[in-house]
């Protein structure tokens, strides 16, 4: 089917019932008048014609009459016969055959007014005198062709026309009373005055009915205004609709609450199905093939949800529910139906729809088993650690399966104990403890619900079981512990007697380890001089050998001894600076002479010392220093430090290798960095440099030899400077030292000294 294109809205003009019964009262009154107007016009139009006509067939019928008598009479004469007299049987002869209609009558008078003849002979005129009859004022010689109106002498009026005789005696009078001239006219008035009345009489029960019908009507109008009041006010109470969708004309009728739940104003009762069709959403546009359905009988319903667009440019949500009514006629079908607002409804179903799928998804990811039963100890639901717990196969999890077959397929626990519930056994309830045969150990909490149901949740407890156990075996065994505590306090107390002791003696004892340090350390600084002098002498009197300055030795072994007192001698005398030195730094007898120099010289004067060392050793020395690096430092202590950093570096490092040495600004102060390729350490031995007279043996040192005072003397002099020294080494890799300056201020550094 085909829906016919929309029609414009219909124009109505709306009368009200009241002024339309005045119309039609006063149109039927102008009617009534007009219509007896009309027929007294043509009553009195009619009667002067039918007077004017039986007058005129009067006149002819004497006139007539007249000429027959006379040609009676002449015809009589011709032929030599007597005429005739004048009576009534010639009278008779000469009138024609309808003369005497209508009541007229003629009479036959004489030269002397006498009446010889009437016809009809009835009128019982004959031998009396006209004038007797018709007045003085009418004379026999009277000769006229029109009727003449005259009053008997009894008072009755009659139309009179006279014709002489010609050369005859005598005159023919014709007589017809005015009543009997009018009688036919009356018996027509009479006639349409009838129908005048039955009309009358027809038209005032119309009008009658008329009135009674819309006073009918008028009832019914109000009674329908107040069910249309009520049926809107209860479709505005109840967010709904009434329409009626004429299919044949494409007209829909809409309630007044249709508009306002589309918020639109109201246009009329009517709109067309394109109006209506273009508010539908995309989705749902497919209305017209429901309702071929309802055409073809292939459906009995229209019951559709479907989405309009509101004034405001939002989609409501309706529901339609139709079905076909007849029309006018058969081909005019109409859908009739009400229409809901279920847009709250949809909004709230989608919000119980959401809330159902985060409670299933919760319920399904709370790690304990959880199941739900009706008030039948039907199953609702149950979560997948529920089936998983109960070693339940699938078939028996879905929804509506009994408390029995569930319980049935579910595995038996191994123990199962009730257990009271905090705070007393709860009456719509229960509490107990299952242990599954996998080990596993449950508590399922039992409740009932508002509705007859209960829910029952199982949480696995299998690791508060095992803590259980622990705390009991921890509680023995903690019992166990306080009895032999108690028993070693005893003892304890008696230790602690004896640690009080030892204490006081340790005390006693560090003291005196402190003076005999500090006696030590006085005795080597004094002992400097001493110690140097006859050193120096055997130093230089060593070189005077080497150097043959008095003449030759004689004998090679004297040069080879002679170098080896001069290397003896100079290791002695290092290894004796290294103790005095050491020995200063921990009386604090070193005097730090503080000024502003650059690590760079520094480093290039430590390097004029150096630098032979390692063209000997064969290992090449890199430098990475800015053009300024300025710190405030004691530059003899500094040099001494890159001294014996430098000398450790080259001694270590096997020939071919290589020492980096890189001076940069720190951020709070200077940084320097030695690196080299040499033999590495431990890592577990790296705690011991720096300590005095510490060394870490291997075989590569043993043949270097040394005090082990040279990175002690070090970090001691760094950190006089508030600096510090770390060292990171890999064995067969190598060795860094990075030194690290601050910019600390020289009443610090003095103070530290």
């Amino acid at each position: 089917m085909r829906l016919p294109s929309p029609l414009p809205e219909r124009w109505r003009i709306l009368i009200s019932e009241k002024a339309l019964r005045r119309i039609i009262t006063g149109l039927t009154a102008v009617f009534l008048a007009t219509l007896c107007i009309s027929l007294f016009s043509q009553l009195l139009q009619s009667r002067y014609s039918h007077m004017t006509e039986q007058n005129r067939f009067s006149a002819l019928h004497v006139q007539l009459a007249a000429q027959n008598i006379i040609n009676s009479l002449a015809s009589d004469s011709a032929g030599g016969q007597t005429a005739r007299p004048l009576n009534g049987d010639l009278l008779t002869q000469s009138l024609a055959a309808n003369a005497l209609d209508e009541d007229r009558v003629f009479a036959l008078v004489d030269n002397f007014g006498l009446v010889i003849a009437t016809a009809p002979a009835a009128s019982k005129l004959a031998g009396e005198r006209i004038t007797d009859v018709l007045g003085t004022t009418f004379t026999t010689d009277s000769n006229w062709q029109n009727m003449r109106l005259f009053t008997f002498t009894n008072g009755d009026s009659a139309f009179v026309s006279a014709r002489d005789l010609g050369n005859f005696p005598g005159s023919l009078i014709v007589m017809q009373k005015r009543s009997d001239l009018l009688a036919a006219w009356w018996t027509g008035v009479i006639r349409l005055a009838v129908l005048f009345v039955v009309t009358l009489l027809v038209l005032a029960m119309l009008a009658g009915a008329f009135h009674w019908q819309a006073a009918k009507a008028s009832e019914a109008d109000a009674v329908l205004s107040i069910a249309t009041e009520r049926l809107d006010k209860a479709l505005d109470r109840s967010n709904c609709g009434m329409w009626d969708w004429n299919l044949a004309e494409g007209t829909i009728f809409w309630s007044k609450s249709m508009f306002e739940i589309l918020g639109m104003p109201p246009q009329g009762s009517f709109l067309s199905f394109g109006e209506v069709s273009a508010r539908l959403h995309a989705e749902d546009s497919n209305i017209e093939g429901m309702v071929e359905e309802l055409l073809r009988g292939q459906r009995t319903v229209f019951n559709r949800e479907f989405r309009m667009r509101h004034a405001d440019g939002n989609w409501i949500w309706l529901r339609a529910r139709a079905a076909l009514a007849p029309g006018d006629t058969a081909d005019t079908p109409h859908l009739i139906g009400i229409i809901f607002d279920i847009t709250a409804q949809k909004l709230t179903d989608k919000l119980s729809h959401d809330a159902e799928l985060r409670l299933k998804d919760a319920i399904e990811n709370i790690s304990e088993a959880f199941v739900l039963w009706d008030t039948e100890n039907r199953l609702v639901m149950c979560n997948s650690k529920y089936q998983q717990f109960h070693s339940l196969p699938p078939a028996s999890c879905v929804p509506g399966t009994p408390y029995a077959v569930v319980t049935q397929s579910a595995k038996e626990p191994i123990v199962r104990q009730y257990v009271p519930t905090v705070g007393g056994e709860h009456p719509d309830g229960k509490s107990l403890e299952v242990q599954l045969g996998d080990g596993r150990w449950l508590q399922i909490n039992e409740r009932r619900t508002r509705d007859g149901g209960f829910v029952s949740v199982g949480t696995d407890i299998t690791a508060l079981k095992k803590q259980e156990e622990r705390l009991l075996l921890s509680e023995r065994t903690l019992m166990m512990t306080v009895r032999d505590l108690q028993k070693e306090r005893l003892s304890a107390d008696q230790q602690s007697q004896r640690l009080a002791e030892l204490a006081d003696k340790y005390a006693r004892e560090k003291t005196r380890a402190e003076s005999a340090n500090r006696s030590k350390s006085e005795f080597l600084a004094n002992m400097s001089h001493e110690l140097r002098t006859p050193l120096n002498a055997i130093i230089g009197f060593s070189e005077v050998m080497q150097e043959q300055m008095f003449g030759p030795l004689g004998s090679e072994k004297y040069m080879e001894y002679s170098h080896d007192i001069h290397r003896s001698g100079q290791f002695l005398l290092d290894v004796i600076n290294d103790i005095l030195d050491m020995s200063k730094i921990e009386a604090g007898r070193i005097e730090m002479e503080l000024t502003s120099l650059s690590l760079s010289s520094v480093i290039t004067d430590v390097m004029r010392l150096i630098g032979p060392r390692a063209a000997k050793g064969k290992v090449d020395i890199v430098l990475d220093l800015p053009k300024a690096c300025d710190i405030v430092a004691d530059k003899r202590a500094l040099k001494q430090v890159f001294i014996n950093l430098l000398s450790n570096a080259v001694k270590f490092t096997p020939e071919g290798g290589q020492v980096k040495i890189t001076v940069s600004k720190s951020r709070d102060g200077a940084k320097v960095v030695i690196a080299d390729t040499g033999i590495g350490i431990p890592g577990n031995d790296i705690e011991k440099l720096g300590r005095p007279f510490e060394q870490v043996e291997n075989q590569f040192t043993k043949s270097k030899g040394g005090s082990g005072l040279g990175l002690a003397i070090s970090k001691s002099l760094v950190d006089l400077h508030t600096g510090s020294l770390d060292i990171s080494s890999t064995v067969g890799i190598g060795t860094t030292v990075t030194v690290n300056f601050r910019n600390a201020p020289e009443s610090a550094i003095l103070k530290s000294a």
